[in-house]
């Protein structure tokens, strides 16, 4: 079965991210009120972004996964700059731990001395 994944616009500029198998109704139960709590309280909402799966499985993996991403994340996925999408995606403590400063001894643990 055909699965989706969505996102909303709401009022307010927030982001609402979904997942169902039947777009359609699902998009009309969100701009009527009844759809999730969230865009209940956020109307009116607007469909900005929109991919179909082979599986609503697959649809709702891709749901978490947005659902975890920066705002600046979903927006490259939504104005379809997979440019910055990949550039954002970049792990970005990468240079947090710098492993080859002087004084690190990764057999000691930090502020131990030794006797030698």
């Amino acid at each position: 079965m055909t699965g989706y994944v969505y996102i909303l616009e709401c009022s307010d500029g927030s982001y609402y991210t979904g997942s169902t198998t039947k777009i359609e109704l699902r998009l009309w139960q969100h701009e009527n009120g009844q759809g999730a709590n969230y865009t209940r309280k956020h109307l009116p909402v607007k469909l900005v972004f929109l991919d179909s799966f082979e599986r609503i499985d697959e649809a709702f993996a891709r749901e978490k996964q947005i659902q975890g991403w920066s705002r600046k994340k979903k927006e490259a996925l939504i104005q379809g700059d997979f440019n910055r999408l990949h550039e954002l995606a970049r792990c970005r403590n990468s240079s947090a731990f710098d492993f080859e400063s002087p004084g690190f001894d990764s057999a000691q643990p930090a502020g131990s001395e030794s006797d030698s």
